[in-house]
C-alpha cells in the first residue's frame, strides 16, 4: 500500500509527523510503502528552514493508495497553483485523499470538497485568521465543521497540528484494524494523548452519499 505525503515550499515541518507515524507503522505492517512528492521534486524549503529532497514532482509521482497533503504557512500559495490542484483531482479519482491541518484548503481550492463536510486548522496566533472560519466563509458548499478529522469516505480532512498523528492512526485503523493502529500511536507513545483528543473532540465519520 503506498503513501504518497505531497510537500511545498514553505509547508509545515511538524506535518512530517504523517511520515514518521507510518513509518513506525511499518514495523508492523511492511507492506507499507511511502515516498514523498512537492510541485517541482528536488530540494524543497519548509517552513523556517528544514530542507528535504523530495523523491517525485507531481509529474513523475506513482500510483498512489493514498495521497497525504500537508499543510503550512504556504498553503495560500498552494491553493492558486494550477499544478497542485490538478495533482489532487487526478488523484482523488482512484487515491483516499487524506489532508491535514490547513492542506484542507488546499484540498477546498481544488474542488474535491463540493458537498462534502470537512475540518481543517481551527487554533490559530492573532492576528491571523482561523483557517476554518476562512474554509466556512470562503467555500459555501462545504460543511465545515469542527473535529479533530472528518472522514467522508474517499476524502479524510484532519484538523491542526499534531491532530496529523490522530489523522494517520484513523487512516491505519481503517485500512489494517484497531489493533495495528493501536499499537503504533503505544510505540510512540501517543496513546494517551490519542484516547484523550478521542473522548474531547470525536472524529465525524459520515459517508458521502455517492460513496456509500
Amino acid at each position: 500500500m503506498r503513501f504518497g505525503i505531497f510537500l511545498y515550499e514553505g509547508a509545515e515541518p511538524i506535518d512530517l509527523a504523517t511520515f514518521g507515524v507510518l513509518s513506525v507503522a511499518r514495523r508492523l505492517r511492511p507492506e507499507i510503502g511511502i515516498c514523498t512528492i512537492t510541485p517541482d521534486g528536488g530540494i524543497t524549503t519548509l517552513a523556517s528552514g528544514l530542507r528535504i529532497v523530495a523523491d517525485h514532482d507531481i509529474g513523475t509521482a506513482p500510483r498512489l493508495d493514498v495521497l497525504v497533503v500537508t499543510g503550512g504557512p504556504a498553503w495560500v500559495a498552494q491553493s492558486r497553483s494550477v499544478a497542485t490542484l490538478d495533482f489532487i483531482r487526478r488523484h482523488a479519482a482512484s487515491a483516499l485523499i487524506v489532508s491535514v491541518c490547513t492542506g484542507g484548503m488546499i484540498l477546498a481550492a481544488s474542488g474535491t470538497l463540493d458537498g462534502r463536510a470537512a475540518t481543517t486548522k481551527s487554533r490559530v496566533m492573532p492576528p491571523e485568521v482561523s483557517p476554518l472560519h476562512r474554509m466556512h466563509n470562503d467555500h459555501p458548499q462545504i460543511d465545515a465543521r469542527e473535529a479533530s478529522l472528518v472522514d467522508t469516505g474517499g476524502i479524510i480532512t484532519g484538523g491542526g497540528v499534531t491532530l496529523c498523528i490522530d489523522t494517520m492512526l484513523h487512516v491505519l485503523e481503517r485500512h489494517f484494524g484497531a489493533a495495528p493502529a493501536r499499537e503504533t500511536a503505544r510505540s510512540i507513545e501517543y496513546h494517551r494523548a490519542w484516547a484523550a483528543n478521542l473522548a474531547d473532540l470525536p472524529p465525524l465519520v459520515v459517508r458521502h452519499p455517492l460513496e456509500q
